[in-house]
């Protein structure tokens, strides 16, 4: 159970992300009494439109930042203050998410420093869990997400500028299942913990 200070934010690479690849657990967090965030580039009016209907969806608040670099997500990191953050594998497929995820690990260290937070810090999952080099992503953290998966879906679905139809749901479903059998569970999202100034998260869950 978290507490009502905790915050969760995702730093995601595109309108469509934070959906994909974590919208269950993000959904699971407001539930369980937590706030959350997801923080996503500018792109344009429409995409903008359903990255805030995605978001209200799961019942969190959308950051917009103007671009994907070092000091812009610092400044945002600095005035959310997270608890936990979610972002894309180092080692994603898509360069977009490297470079999301590249930025995120580089702001990280100068504001913990300064701020004490995030607390925790994980890479999601990538597209079919594989990475650039065709390998299985090393995701140990799975969150049963069964009863918010309709929420998931549902907010995926607000993104109808993209292909979530034919090609993003399909893959989510397969992914939920897939993550969902590790444990037991109908549906799961997988994570990996970052390290944090050298040091790794102690808890189990995110």
């Amino acid at each position: 159970m978290v507490t009502p200070a905790s915050v969760l934010l995702t730093v995601m690479a595109h309108p469509d992300d934070a959906e994909l690849w974590a919208g269950g657990t993000i959904a699971r967090h407001v539930h369980d009494g937590g706030a959350a965030i997801i923080a996503v580039p500018h792109r344009d009016a429409v995409r903008d439109a359903e990255a805030a209907a995605g978001a209200s969806i799961l019942g969190a608040g959308l950051y917009l930042m103007e671009q994907l670099s070092v000091s812009i997500v610092a400044t945002m990191l600095r005035e959310v203050r997270p608890d936990v953050l979610i972002t894309h594998p180092a080692s994603d497929i898509h360069p977009e998410h490297r470079q999301c995820a590249e930025a995120v690990l580089s702001a990280l260290p100068d504001v913990v420093i300064a701020t004490g937070h995030p607390k925790r810090a994980y890479h999601s999952d990538g597209y079919n869990n594989l990475d650039q080099e065709g390998h299985p992503l090393h995701l140990p953290t799975i969150i049963d997400v069964s009863a918010h998966w309709p929420a998931k879906i549902s907010a995926l679905r607000a993104h109808a500028s993209q292909p979530i139809i034919d090609h993003f749901g399909p893959m989510a479903e397969a992914l939920g299942r897939l993550h969902g059998r590790r444990i037991n569970s109908a549906h799961a999202e997988a994570f990996r913990a970052v390290p944090i100034l050298g040091q790794l998260p102690a808890a189990a869950g995110l």
